[in-house]
């Protein structure tokens, strides 16, 4: 069961920029009868439209950005969030630490990589890529920017480092098995980190079909990595990917739920003008959630850690998102 919930006597006594919603009774007892294991979450907590739900009243989302982190880490469900500010610009260890400083000891961080060695172009402001960017996957410049950064910074705070590997341009993926290849390197070339960071975890996202395939899955098995389950429009279904999974049991789970598959592949913008405010559920995705809800069942009653993030963008509110899918994780696992 769930400890120490609300409170942590590590974190500031001066009054909160940002207040946390006071959380009703049925989340606070859902949230008691899930594994402590098990960490839901959402993709950053700059939005507004939560308010109720996360935040006690109105701020704006600048606000949000740089004082809201200890409210959200309030909320009794989500116990862990996607830093998903260091994919564009890596971030420092004092960074990191600030962030580690405003949540509970049993806060735990998804933490995306650069796109400095996830990204195989250097792109220009407008997003197109312009030359080939020779940091791509590369050990040394993962272990200095990033790696350690992380582990100094966030310490047993963080949780999985999730590598987003963004789509490939067309040459690229015809050359398939020697990036699989640079890969295998990569992940072997990132050391333990479970002395600093017990909980902690290295996964791969991709955004590109073909990289799924057995050379793919031996690569992170090899490099004691695992799969992060992509829900996202430009890869198969959710239980077309489980096999990559399977192959690598027994195993944590990690898992970044981006967007509903109504809108393509390409839908962010359509999917945020749908969605704004972000405080309701607009698009419940059954089908999704109960497939998803079955895999972290497994994954949790096997004693595996999971670790889930959603983002608005999946059904229309992130928080609603993670309270449905642990309703439905408790069902299972009654």
């Amino acid at each position: 069961m769930q400890e120490s919930l609300f409170s942590d006597t590590s974190l500031p006594a001066t009054a909160p920029i940002v207040a946390a919603a006071q959380p009703r009774p049925d989340v606070v007892e859902l949230a008691t009868a899930l594994p402590a294991h098990l960490r839901l979450g959402t993709s950053s907590w700059n939005y507004p439209g939560w308010r109720g739900l996360v935040w006690d009243g109105d701020y704006p989302d600048t606000t949000l950005s740089r004082h809201g982190l200890t409210a959200y880490a309030r909320h009794p469900l989500l116990r862990t969030v996607s830093l998903d500010r260091g994919f564009y610009r890596p971030l420092t260890a004092e960074q990191f630490a600030d962030y580690a400083a405003q949540v509970p000891a049993n806060f735990r961080f998804m933490v995306k990589a650069p796109n400095l060695v996830t990204d195989a172009l250097v792109r220009d402001d407008s997003g197109r890529g312009r030359r080939t960017n020779e940091h791509f996957l590369n050990v040394e410049r993962t272990l200095r920017d990033f790696i350690e950064p992380a582990v100094t910074g966030l310490g047993s705070k963080l949780g999985a480092l999730v590598f987003q590997i963004s789509p490939l341009p067309g040459p690229l993926l015809a050359r398939m098995p020697e990036l699989v290849e640079q890969l295998r390197l990569l992940v072997r070339g990132i050391p333990d980190l479970r002395r600093d960071a017990p909980d902690s975890v290295v996964a791969v996202e991709v955004r590109d079909r073909q990289w799924l395939t057995p050379g793919f899955t031996a690569a992170l098995g090899e490099g004691g990595a695992t799969y992060c389950l992509g829900l996202h429009a430009k890869l198969p279904p959710i239980d077309r990917q489980l096999p990559v999974l399977r192959a690598l049991w027994p195993g944590p789970l990690v898992c970044r739920w981006n967007l509903n598959a109504r809108y393509g592949s390409f839908g962010y913008e359509q999917a945020k003008r749908q969605y704004q405010p972000f405080d309701k559920l607009v698009d419940p995705d059954l089908e999704t959630r109960a497939v998803l809800a079955k895999v972290i069942a497994g994954t949790v009653g096997a004693g595996q850690n999971a670790w889930v993030s959603l983002g608005n963008k999946a059904e229309g509110c992130a928080p609603l998102s993670a309270a449905a899918l642990a309703l439905k994780v408790r069902e299972l696992l009654a």
